[in-house]
């Protein structure tokens, strides 16, 4: 057996890297793995195999799960949020603000928030709430229809 990538598709291969997936994490990660295909052979794999390309998409839309998972532990860390203010000759004086850490934090739980909505939108993409209020009825959708013939000339 030569050594290096694999290139050949087997659907254990397959299943493991769906596996990775579904956990939450990006097919760029998984191909990172010294036994792991690169990611060329993944995506020629989901053209040439029915079987794969279905497992895969699965495996993505339950990755939108993991990442939801990472929001809530990354919200509950707060073990960066502070750092300790010293003086000039090291003594410490209080604390303040990480801001760094902050946003740092908050681009990951946006980016993650972002990606769940487009992987799985009916769980967590946006809702439109869509209202209508007065009446309609379809006698008058034709009555209006017919004036406006009336007055193009129609």
């Amino acid at each position: 057996m030569s050594g290096g990538r694999p290139t050949d598709y087997t659907p254990e291969l397959a299943a493991q890297i769906c596996e990775l997936l579904s956990q939450g994490k990006s097919l760029r990660s998984v191909c990172r793995e010294d036994s792991m295909p690169c990611a060329a052979s993944v995506f020629l794999w989901l053209r040439k195999y029915p079987e794969f390309s279905e497992q895969y998409a699965k495996a993505k839309e339950e990755s939108a799960d993991a990442l939801v998972e990472d929001i809530l532990d990354i919200a509950d860390d707060g073990s960066n949020d502070w750092m300790e203010q010293k003086d000039k000759e090291g003594a410490l004086e209080g604390w303040r603000q990480n801001g760094e850490a902050l946003q740092r934090s908050r681009l990951r739980v946006d980016t993650r928030k972002w990606i769940a909505s487009k992987l799985k939108a009916k769980k967590y993409g946006d809702k439109l709430d869509v209202e209508h209020s007065g009446k309609l009825s379809i006698e008058q959708l034709v009555a209006d229809s017919l004036v406006g013939r009336s007055t193009t000339g129609e």
